[in-house]
């Protein structure tokens, strides 16, 4: 447990989507006391981040993983899958979901579902791994199903009934040397002895690392966007009912 946390606390990648994040959410107008989930929380630390923009709930598949978010504190967490929220309709004003529709099956029934118990004029901030092209073995290992361009992803969010709002990449500056690996690694598809698992490495490395996605966030703050990343991040809204 204490290894998850440390991993989610300092590790640059975790500290640095966080800061993207914050960035993209303090332009979305909520009014106070908003009703927001974290759909995929893992270990929940993005729910710490969340507390600031409302009343945050939680949903993780792993139930280790939700056992540590929920000792956080910080809202209700429940342990389920994505396609089949345990919430009724119209409940929450913001969604996050971070990295984890790659995870399921179907992503169009996913972004249904999470618009369903979207309020009508609410926001979902999604962010995906971007380039099918970059498929490799982080890709197998961590039990994706496909990787994004931003055509897929917006046919993906309007076959859901969603209205994409903004879209833009992120993780810019470590694009080409990690796609220098990853395009490396294809080669050795498939392979049972790769580890996923992230590791903290040296202070100085994380803060070096970092520093791009840091830039970036204040690039990002200005409402301007990147046109290409390791990742890809999208702002959603769930349309208003007609008259």
């Amino acid at each position: 447990m204490k290894a998850m946390l440390d991993v989610d606390e300092h590790h640059w990648w975790y500290r640095g989507r966080r800061r993207i994040i914050r960035a993209e959410l303090d332009r979305i107008p909520l009014a106070s006391g908003a009703h927001v989930l974290d759909a995929g929380c893992g270990s929940g630390r993005t729910l710490e981040e969340l507390g600031r923009y409302g009343e945050v709930h939680g949903i993780e598949l792993n139930p280790e993983a939700a056992d540590v978010a929920r000792a956080r504190g910080r809202g209700e967490v429940l342990v389920g899958r994505l396609e089949a929220l345990p919430w009724d309709e119209d409940t929450f004003d913001l969604i996050t979901c971070l990295d984890v529709i790659e995870h399921t099956p179907d992503d169009r029934v996913t972004l249904r579902e999470l618009r369903r118990v979207c309020k009508p004029g609410g926001w979902l901030l999604v962010t995906v791994p971007a380039y099918q092209t970059l498929w490799s073995l982080h890709d197998v290992a961590n039990h994706h199903y496909r990787r994004y361009g931003r055509r897929t992803l917006r046919s993906a969010a309007l076959a859901a009934g969603w209205t994409v709002v903004r879209m833009s990449s992120f993780n810019t500056l470590l694009l080409a040397p990690a796609a220098v690996v990853r395009l490396a690694q294809r080669r050795e598809l498939p392979s049972d002895g790769y580890t996923p698992a992230l590791t903290l490495g040296p202070a100085w490395l994380n803060q070096a690392l970092e520093g791009p996605l840091r830039i970036e966030a204040q690039w990002l703050a200005q409402g301007r966007t990147l046109p290409v990343g390791l990742s890809l991040m999208a702002v959603m809204q769930n349309p208003r009912a007609g008259p």
